[in-house]
Order: C-alpha cells, then sequence, then structure tokens
C-alpha cells in the first residue's frame, strides 16, 4: 500500500501544479486551491495538498507536501508542520456524500467567480464546457470558507449528483472519477465561465446558447473508436484522443 500511496500522492501534487499552469492559481489566487484523490482501497482516507508548507503555492507543491486525511476532515498523516486545507471540510464532505468520486478540485477562478458574484447563470457558448452548464449550476449561496462539517455537508448536498457547483464570490468545485477528469472539469468550466463573460459583454446577461438539441444530437453521435474509418486504427494505436489538453498541463507540471 506504500507504493500506492506514493503514487497517489505523486498524481496529486502533479494535479494540484496543473492548476497553476492552467492559469487557475496563479498572482494573487497563487496559494488558492486543492486537489484531492481517495487512496486506493481505502476509500475513507484521500490525500490533498498540505497548508502551512515553507513555500505554500500550488505551482511549487511536490509529494512530500501532500497530507493523508479522513473522511471527518481529521489529518491522519503528513509531514512536520503541515496541516490540512483550510477547507478540508469540502473534501471530506463530498467525498462522505458521493461514493462514485475519486477526486474533488476548488480553486478560485477568476471568470467563474465573477458570473457567481452577478447571479448569471452560465449556459453553454462553446464545446469546452458544454455538458457542465447545459442545465443551471448550483450555487452555495455564501461567500465564507467552508471550514466546519455543517458546512461541507451543505455544499456537498448543494452540489447533489452534479459534476460542478460554484461558491457565491468564492470559487467552485468540481468533481471525477479521477484526477484528470475532476481537473479538466475545472478548466473546462472556467474556460465556459469566460466565454460566457465574453458573450455577456458583448451581448448583455441574455445573450444566445447553443441550443439544447444541438447538445443532445452531439452527445448521440457515434464515438471516433466506433466510427468505420477509424475504429481499428484507433484500438491499434490504444490513444485517446480526447486527452490531449490534460497531457499538455501535466507536462508541463512536471516540469516545474
Amino acid at each position: 500500500m506504500s507504493s500506492d500511496l506514493d503514487s497517489v500522492k505523486h498524481d496529486v501534487a502533479i494535479a494540484n501544479r496543473v492548476l497553476s499552469v492552467a492559469g487557475l492559481a496563479a498572482g494573487a489566487l497563487a496559494s488558492l486551491g486543492h486537489v484531492s484523490m481517495r487512496v486506493p482501497g481505502e476509500p475513507d482516507k484521500f490525500v490533498v495538498k498540505g497548508r502551512g508548507l515553507a513555500f505554500d503555492v500550488l505551482g511549487a507543491v511536490r509529494d512530500e507536501d501532500m497530507v493523508v486525511c479522513d473522511l471527518n476532515g481529521f489529518l491522519i498523516e503528513g509531514p512536520k508542520g503541515a496541516t490540512q486545507p483550510n477547507e478540508v471540510m469540502i473534501h471530506s464532505s463530498i467525498l462522505r456524500a458521493r461514493p462514485d468520486v475519486t477526486s474533488v478540485v476548488h480553486v478560485h477562478p477568476r471568470y467563474a467567480v465573477v458570473l457567481s458574484t452577478l447571479g448569471h447563470t452560465m449556459r453553454p457558448v462553446a464545446r469546452e464546457g458544454m455538458p457542465l452548464v447545459r442545465e443551471p449550476l448550483p450555487v452555495y449561496p455564501n461567500v465564507a470558507l467552508v471550514t466546519t462539517q455543517e458546512e461541507g455537508t451543505e455544499l456537498a448536498n448543494v452540489l447533489g449528483t452534479r459534476q460542478a457547483a460554484l461558491l457565491f464570490g468564492h470559487g467552485a468545485v468540481t468533481v471525477g472519477t479521477d484526477l484528470e477528469d475532476a481537473v479538466m472539469n475545472m478548466v473546462n468550466l472556467e474556460e465556459q465561465a469566460k466565454m460566457n463573460w465574453y458573450a455577456y459583454c458583448a451581448a448583455g446577461p441574455d445573450h444566445a446558447r447553443i441550443p439544447e438539441e444541438m447538445i443532445q444530437a452531439e452527445r448521440n453521435k457515434p464515438r471516433f473508436d466506433d466510427l468505420p474509418h477509424m475504429k481499428d486504427l484507433v484500438q491499434q494505436a490504444g490513444v485517446v484522443h480526447a486527452r490531449g489538453a490534460w497531457q499538455n498541463y501535466a507536462h508541463l507540471a512536471e516540469q516545474e
């Protein structure tokens, strides 16, 4: 299990640095945000970025800066002097409520934050992040940090079965079945928020959206690896076409 845990710490450290590389934790936001992942074989424990580090910014965290917590938010293991994130209850509460979720991301993405404060309902205006905003995103209605179990439970209830939720004037949370899924949900959510902001500025709050029938038609199309002219080649190569953005971010984060 130690080798599995070491691997998870490495992957979670990379995922945190991806938030920096992707511009979601830069400038005034450099130390704000965290990614978690359940420990394989021990779903009641998770690895997350610690706080109180000597150089506490997401772009610089390393494997040894990760901590292990339980689903009540208590620290189980971590480097000397480090604590759980201030908002560890975001992770513990969502992971406790959602056994289908392996990874949770919280960060303060600028465009998502400003749209939440304006009360503007994000709608699909671009492909990236389109499924996340087909329906209005749930909003946790408080700007305060989520520090108590009661607040964490309330946020988990607001999220429900969705993949993303906004925190009013504060940030966003996304979840996924693995680290890549959860982090790319956040990256794509902020891309959709940015495009919504552009549309809002250009055409006002009642700007157009991609019609639902187009989104549904796209969902019903065959997968690339089922297309007759691509099926054999894709299976032989074993390449997942949609992973390019994640692979780019992860590669850049590995160089940090």
